[in-house]
């Protein structure tokens, strides 16, 4: 059975969170503290983990870069900040979800089933064997590694589905909203800066700025489209 670690101090939220997540058919485990969640995650291989920002021994967002270093398990930030620094800095730190409270438990649920069927094998992008050459890029769906020239790409693993769902349709004008579906798997996301700021970090890494494109191409008001360059 998968497992779920919940981080979070408040009780009452903590009790709901485990009980939902518990509803969910997940071993749940929950701690109070990210000096608790940072051994618990090193001594257990979880599936999920939902992590609260507001912790009362250390700020989340370190938690969250700490956590990053002894686990890959897939991370929800779920807090009641929901300002666009702290969206930003918690993605830039690992987080693969976001959501802010208060929030119904049929939503979370949402959110966990969608990154728990990402992170499961059966569910990876590719087939054994299945390459794709862009020029220097090449993109390995089935060892999920990406490569520009004789450089490794240091990607996140939304990044690299991102990449490799743009690249399975390279030529092709992609929509906001089939990447929603495809790569999230939510109809729509309710913080459209979630794909903003992901498709940022892409590009970094790719080498290039939106105003001066080599791969990756916005089409405003439409979506992306990545090709070879010209």
């Amino acid at each position: 059975m998968p497992r779920a670690l919940v981080v979070e101090d408040d009780p009452a939220v903590q009790m709901a969170l485990v009980h939902a997540l518990r509803g969910l058919g997940l071993v749940t485990q929950a701690v109070s503290t990210a000096a608790a969640a940072l051994q618990g995650a090193a001594a257990t291989e979880f599936d999920v983990v939902v992590l609260d920002l507001g912790l009362p021994d250390l700020d989340g967002t370190v938690a969250l870069t700490m956590l990053r270093s002894v686990s890959n398990a897939p991370v929800i930030v779920a807090t009641a900040r929901g300002d666009e620094e702290s969206v930003v800095r918690s993605l830039n730190a690992g987080a693969d979800d976001y959501i802010v409270k208060p929030f119904s438990s049929k939503h979370l649920a949402a959110r966990i089933n969608a990154l728990l069927r990402r992170s499961r094998p059966s569910t990876r992008i590719g087939a054994p064997g299945d390459m794709i050459d862009l020029g220097e890029l090449q993109i390995d769906l089935s060892r999920r590694r990406a490569t520009l020239g004789d450089k490794t790409l240091d990607l996140s693993r939304r990044e690299f589905d991102l990449l490799a769902y743009l690249a399975q349709r390279h030529g092709c004008v992609v929509s906001r909203r089939e990447l929603c579906e495809a790569v999230w798997d939510q109809v729509s996301i309710s913080d459209d800066r979630t794909i903003d700021v992901h498709m940022s970090w892409l590009r970094r890494k790719l080498g290039e700025t939106a105003a001066e494109p080599r791969y990756l191409h916005t089409i405003r008001g439409v979506g992306y489209r990545l090709a070879e360059p010209e």
